[in-house]
């Protein structure tokens, strides 16, 4: 692995799990409603609101679009009515308590805390986002963050990783790593934004054949071995 000085981390499924979290805020809401989420249900949510992101990622619909009818399809599907905002912000109320961590996240980060300029590039609602970095003690390890929803742009578009860029102090593209788990979002967007990427595939998915990223790890820990005796940011 080459030398780099800047780091750009996506947050969720990279750093903190995403699944875990969204799981037991699903089944708060559902408990709200006066029913059970079941396996089904879950998988039905998620692939609806996957299908979501994945049109807003490409600039079919806005993120409202998104936040503000995925319950509302998802329960008029079980033929009941709801308000669609109302249900999103319950639901992101539970959400925002979710800090699980993937496995490695906290010691990768902090191993890298000092060494590398750090930065975390996601895809997001910003007050969620910013809620959970504070309460999982991440936030103060990262030299900037930066939320799609702030910037009015979202991975992969090149705006997004533009206006990134901008903010980054001495910036280069060929010392900047990305490191995520979306291999649309996070390596497509880098790849095409010029920077080098890293595939944090930890369920080992097939990967695309249209594009290489420049590493691609299992588990955190290879990437921690990986940048371990790199010499990073020279003060």
């Amino acid at each position: 692995m080459k030398s780099y000085k800047t780091l750009l981390f996506d947050l969720d499924d990279t750093l903190l799990d995403f699944k875990a979290a969204e799981q037991e805020a699903l089944k708060s809401l559902f408990s709200a409603q006066g029913m059970s989420l079941t396996d089904k249900v879950a998988a039905r949510y998620r692939l609806l609101n996957k299908d979501l992101w994945q049109s807003f990622e490409e600039g079919k619909i806005t993120k409202e679009e998104v936040i503000h009818t995925r319950f509302a399809r998802l329960f008029a599907e079980y033929e009941k009515e709801v308000d669609g905002r109302e249900m999103d912000d319950d639901y992101r109320k539970h959400l925002e308590r979710g800090v699980q961590f993937v496995a490695g996240a906290r010691e990768l980060v902090s191993s890298l805390h000092g060494r590398f300029s750090l930065y975390i590039v996601t895809n997001g609602i910003a007050r969620t986002q910013l809620k959970r970095l504070h309460d999982s003690g991440l936030y103060p390890l990262f030299d900037g963050i930066f939320i799609s929803e702030e910037l009015k742009a979202q991975k992969p578009m090149n705006a997004f990783f533009k206006a990134v860029f901008a903010e980054i102090p001495s910036f280069t593209p060929a010392g900047t790593l990305i490191i995520g788990d979306s291999f649309n979002a996070d390596i497509r967007g880098g790849q095409a934004a010029g920077i080098d990427t890293c595939w944090f595939n930890r369920h080992n998915l097939p990967r695309p054949g249209d594009i290489q990223p420049t590493y691609e790890v299992r588990e955190l820990q290879e990437l921690q071995r990986l940048l371990q005796d790199k010499p990073g940011k020279q003060n």
